[in-house]
């Protein structure tokens, strides 16, 4: 599974830079798009990738076997491309996804957040810290 998270954080180095390019296109004005969700899809999987690496170099330390190294593998691995990818799209929609206003496109960001950055987060970051803290 180390393999696996530093192969994802490769990929998303690469998403990350592409979308860079994304960002100064919308900072620019080339295209339509949030110029500060744009940027913050770049930081974010960049972000994302340190995290993946991190978790990669850690995982001999839990107390997890292959079983439960997956498990946290892909717990780190969903909610690092959906956060990318859901900031990324949110700055084509110019909408915040922050809180529920009742607008049908900022409302669906911000459940797509909720749904697949922030709840698999907060489990991951639990799941990180029990598997690091007890010992086989």
């Amino acid at each position: 599974m180390q393999k696996t998270l530093a192969l994802a954080a490769a990929w998303l180095f690469l998403l990350a830079l592409l979308t860079g390019i994304y960002a100064s296109q919308a900072i620019t004005g080339a295209i339509a798009a949030d110029p500060h969700a744009a940027l913050a899809a770049h930081l974010n999987a960049l972000m994302a990738v340190f995290l993946l690496l991190g978790a990669a170099w850690s995982l001999p330390f839990t107390r997890l076997g292959a079983r439960g190294q997956k498990w946290l593998a892909w717990s780190f691995i969903v909610p690092s491309y959906a956060n990318w990818a859901i900031t990324a799209i949110k700055a084509w929609l110019h909408v915040k996804g922050l809180a529920l206003t009742g607008e049908p496109a900022n409302d669906a960001v911000f459940a797509a957040l909720l749904v697949f950055v922030v709840g698999p987060s907060l489990g991951s970051a639990a799941g990180w810290i029990y598997a690091l803290s007890h010992k086989r």
